[in-house]
């Protein structure tokens, strides 16, 4: 079959997927509403609560409202067919200088978009695709067999748990996902403890420092601001990269001795 043809068809699926999976999705929120509630009775000191915003839950988190959530509905513009164009996320892999061994952890993974274009790069080792939505993950199903790539794993997560092994992470991605995290605290608490000594925390983050950037206010973050909160967990930063047209690339470590 010519290959073009066949990542045509392939797209073709994957987008009815996507829009069967929202459809059933609809019919099911409450549930979902009632499971992406069950960590709202965590007590914890670290969060202040205020009157929301019009793109935020109201919850504050070392002075930044943490925004809302981009529910499964949402699935058609992380596959846009302009993403490329816009965002140039194609870089975003081949900036992480990964070994074909290594074990990524895409955080927030959503439809797979990165996943699967991480895969290729890690040809013996794994791409955990975490995601707290089920209907997330079931396109990431779908997608894995249609494109027979058997080595992205993908992970359900909590609000406050990524439910990754501990120490067996090589570097831990999240695309314009941090913002969204109902308890950055308590997950990147779980990130670290799967980081390997010396693994890497990646956050790709619209640039907060940015105005004029057409993005909610709120979808955005300063490199002050999420360093700040990586330090806060025990990540030092090791560099940022501007290499993407919109986006700041920040790559944080985890100390070997801990």
């Amino acid at each position: 079959m010519n290959r073009n043809y066949r990542l045509d068809f392939l797209n073709y699926l994957r987008f009815a997927a996507i829009i069967l999976i929202m459809l059933f999705g609809l019919l099911f929120d409450p549930i979902n509403a009632a499971f992406a509630n069950t960590s709202n009775n965590t007590s914890n000191n670290i969060y202040q609560q205020k009157a929301a915003s019009s793109d935020g839950i109201g919850k504050i988190y070392m002075g930044r409202e943490i925004s809302q959530v981009m529910g499964h509905q949402g699935a058609m513009w992380l596959e846009r067919p302009t993403r490329e164009a816009q965002e140039q996320p194609s870089k975003i892999a081949s900036a992480l200088d990964l070994k074909d061994t290594d074990i990524v952890a895409d955080i927030g993974a959503g439809t797979g978009y990165m996943s699967f274009r991480i895969a290729p790069r890690v040809s013996d080792g794994k791409v955990f695709a975490v995601d707290i939505q089920p209907e997330m993950l079931d396109v990431i199903n779908f997608y894995k067999k249609e494109t027979n790539i058997t080595n992205v794993e993908p992970i359900l997560a909590t609000p406050t748990n990524p439910n990754l092994p501990p120490k067996s992470v090589d570097l831990a991605l999240m695309v314009d996902a941090y913002h969204e995290f109902e308890y950055p605290q308590e997950v990147m608490q779980g990130v670290v403890k799967s980081l390997k000594p010396g693994g890497k925390a990646v956050l790709v983050e619209y640039r907060g420092e940015n105005p004029f950037l057409a993005i909610k206010r709120l979808h955005k973050m300063t490199q002050k601001q999420v360093k700040k909160e990586m330090k806060a967990v025990g990540l030092t930063w090791i560099e940022t990269k501007e290499l993407l047209p919109q986006q700041h690339l920040m790559i944080f470590e985890k100390q070997v001795n801990s």
